[in-house]
């Protein structure tokens, strides 16, 4: 597609789908960097986004050089940002500087990014290619050994915490290490071990999750908003303790439970609009009962707010503001 016009979110994405398909590859990647320089980015946000895309295009034709140029672009485009996407620009730059033989600087790149195994759902894949264009997977699967350990022994010293997760959902980003390593085991024709089997049995119930005909209900999912919470919270102070202490926290928390719910493969989210009247009719507010309740019967409710809105869309809070804007950032903050 041509880029001298603005250029949106959905156009990058749609970029990253054709432009390996298009007739001259590198143009395209030129030209998205381009309207970087020259302020075409409906989203000046996207310039990091922007000029990664324009990396791996330019690494799949193995104009390395170039490619270099636009991830070390990328990473000063984001700033002082640090979340999982400026991680995978740092892995991907790592990825080019194997293929260009600068063996050392890439491992240095990917050994600050090594921490974010434990933390960032997406870094065990992105991690792990890196390390296999650079002819080390053995150092992959050992990484994502030592990762899988630490998380089990955080939970073991959870208090609480049972040993094994019961679900994809309960394990979190273990889920996806777990996943990672299994895979790259098979991969290197490694004997199954008792953590691959843990993937696998947890592959299997998310599978059956799948299956299920609905969501189990969850109080995490309501979302009050802003004059039902101000109404709330003056009746029930104490239930500022589920939903926060005011409206931007109950947001933020509602936010980073969805993208933790992406993160575990889950799909169709929405979040649930409920009122202090219907919350009351179910009993007494301050009892988690009455409140599991009135969340179950919100499950079915046809006024569900599906998630995530576009970027450039409204936010699904009803501030009036975009997402990008509002609620989106609550996740990183």
């Amino acid at each position: 597609m041509s880029t001298k016009t603005v250029l949106t979110s959905a156009d990058l994405e749609e970029i990253r789908q054709t432009a390996l398909g298009a007739a001259n590859p590198l143009g395209v990647a030129a030209d998205v960097a381009d309207a970087v320089e020259t302020g075409r980015l409906e989203d000046p946000e996207d310039a990091g986004q922007a000029l990664t895309l324009a990396a791996e295009i330019a690494e799949s034709r193995s104009k390395l050089d170039a490619a270099l140029r636009y991830a070390d672009r990328a990473i000063e485009a984001f700033g002082d940002r640090d979340d999982s996407q400026v991680a995978n620009t740092r892995a991907v730059r790592a990825r080019i500087l194997f293929r260009a033989g600068r063996d050392d600087e890439a491992a240095a790149e990917l050994d600050a990014l090594r921490p974010q195994l434990t933390t960032q759902p997406d870094a065990a894949a992105f991690i792990t290619a890196a390390l296999v264009v650079g002819k080390r997977s053995r150092q992959a699967e050992e990484w994502l050994t030592e990762a899988v350990k630490l998380s089990l022994a955080e939970r073991a010293a959870t208090p609480g915490e049972p040993d094994e997760p019961a679900s994809a959902d309960d394990a979190g980003t273990l889920f996806f290490l777990l996943q990672q390593r299994h895979r790259l085991r098979h991969a290197l024709g490694l004997q199954h071990d008792h953590h691959d089997n843990l993937a696998e049995r947890l592959e299997t119930r998310l599978a059956n999750a799948g299956a299920a005909p609905a969501a189990a209900a969850t109080t995490e999912l309501v979302f009050w908003p802003q004059a039902e919470f101000d109404s709330l919270l003056k009746q029930w102070p104490a239930l500022a303790e589920q939903y926060g202490a005011d409206w931007d926290e109950h947001r933020a928390r509602l936010e980073k439970e969805l993208v933790r719910l992406t993160g575990t493969g889950r799909t169709g989210l929405a979040v649930l609009p409920a009122t202090v009247d219907g919350l009351s009719k179910h009993g007494d507010p301050a009892e988690a009962g009455t409140r599991t309740a009135y969340a179950r019967e919100l499950t079915t409710a046809p006024n569900q707010i599906p998630w995530p809105p576009e970027r450039n869309g409204a936010c699904w809070c009803g501030s009036g503001l975009k997402y990008k804007k509002d609620c989106l950032p609550r996740s990183r903050a």
